[in-house]
């Protein structure tokens, strides 16, 4: 990697936690000269735009998030435990940039001020529905959950559920909005398994 690439990298690095923390408008490009230690015309050497820098800051973030919560899932056997798995790892390992989770923050803060984030934002939780809704698929022709099972209302439910449950315990300070869902989404990856409790009603 070169000098040039490197330091753009620096910067998108230090850039995330503020634009995480602060949101695209209340986060200044002298906040992030004061974190890189850089001149506006440095900044303006690697990015076009505040927007630009941004988003970049946000890609960085989601990607970090995203490496988070599946690192290790490749090693988990069947598609319910690594269900399971998802929903541990997004109560017990939150985002390793400060700020929480960078698609939430995003999703809520560009929801009605930047087009350009809130595509990201979007795009964001269409690939997260997209892959989980792959693994309900892939369950369902392995045989270890039900054929009546819908997969896009299990990504629905378990994103919502996960996402909404992390804004309540941001906001109450507490980790039991979260707990609390864990033991709900679990209770419905019961529901949907093959070898489930019977007389109970796929979603």
């Amino acid at each position: 990697m070169s000098k040039g690439a490197n330091t753009r990298q620096r910067i998108i690095e230090l850039a995330a936690p503020i634009f995480n923390q602060r949101g695209y408008a209340g986060a200044s490009m002298q906040d992030v000269m004061d974190a890189t230690g850089l001149e506006k015309g440095g900044l303006y050497r690697h990015f076009s735009s505040k927007e630009e820098l941004a988003a970049e800051a946000f890609r960085y973030a989601l990607a970090n998030a995203v490496k988070t919560r599946t690192e290790k899932l490749g090693g988990v056997q069947g598609t319910i435990p690594r269900l399971r798995f998802v929903i541990e790892r997004f109560v017990e390992a939150p985002s390793t940039v400060p700020g929480g989770c960078p698609l939430m923050n995003t999703a809520i803060d560009a929801d009605d001020g930047n087009p350009v984030l809130r595509e990201l934002a979007r795009k964001g939780i269409e690939d997260w529905k997209l892959r989980l809704t792959a693994m309900v698929r892939e369950g369902i022709s392995a045989g270890e959950i039900r054929p009546e099972t819908e997969p896009r209302r299990i990504a629905h439910a378990l994103i919502a559920g996960l996402e909404g449950a992390l804004m309540i315990s941001r906001l109450e300070g507490t980790q039991q909005a979260l707990v609390d869902v864990r033991a709900t989404l679990n209770a419905m990856l019961d529901a949907i398994a093959a070898d489930g409790p019977s007389g109970v009603r796929p979603v």
